[in-house]
């Protein structure tokens, strides 16, 4: 039987789905620094706010959400707009069939073309899973910062990778927004090439 993968925007109405994703994170692991499991409708709003600016994705597999990758402010101060940082989940059991590698391939693609210049991703340590698929998927260790979180009765550190999405000029134009990008772009390319990195056999 043919199995069906879909990549594409998420939309409020998945913000059940995907909190069901992220809170076994919460509740089990170290990988989020957060602890208490958002209601639905705070993270609803939060998803919304995201979204005003940055990309948020999904991967369906046989129509239901696998999992789920967006992009994110890096900091307040106005001299950050031309960075974002990343984050993606994905539902244990689809762990190690590429869905991580082809939500990021679609994701970056959006935010170079937005006119973002440096992402940045947070891994919480020890994850060596993580983080060596950050390495292979090209991007720079800068450094850890250790112990910098205490959770489920433990401290970790946060190591912090970077990737480079455009060439840095004198003059950068400014980012423009997920929607305005929307209005002169069509994301079917994106989305499929991106699709086709998933492996379920």
């Amino acid at each position: 039987m043919m199995i069906s993968t879909r990549i594409r925007f998420a939309t409020v109405e998945d913000a059940e789905a995907i909190l069901d994703i992220y809170k076994i994170y919460i509740e089990n692991t170290r990988v989020t620094f957060e602890i208490e499991v958002p209601t639905v409708e705070a993270f609803r709003e939060r998803m919304v706010r995201i979204m005003e600016r940055f990309p948020w994705i999904v991967c369906e597999i046989d129509g239901k959400i696998a999992g789920y990758a967006y992009g994110s402010k890096h900091g307040e101060r106005a001299a950050y707009r031309w960075s974002a940082d990343l984050s993606v989940y994905i539902h244990e059991s689809y762990h190690r069939y590429g869905l991580g590698t082809a939500l990021y391939t679609a994701l970056l693609e959006l935010l170079r073309r937005q006119g973002y210049f440096t992402v940045y991703a947070g891994v919480s340590t020890p994850n060596p899973k993580s983080e060596a698929f950050h390495t292979a998927y090209g991007f720079r260790n800068l450094g850890e910062f250790k112990n910098a979180g205490y959770k489920l009765g433990g401290w970790c550190g946060v190591s912090w990778y970077e990737l480079v999405l455009n060439e840095y000029v004198e003059e950068p134009e400014e980012t423009i927004s997920i929607g305005q990008l929307g209005l002169r772009e069509h994301f079917d390319e994106i989305f499929t090439r991106a699709e086709k990195m998933i492996c379920l056999k």
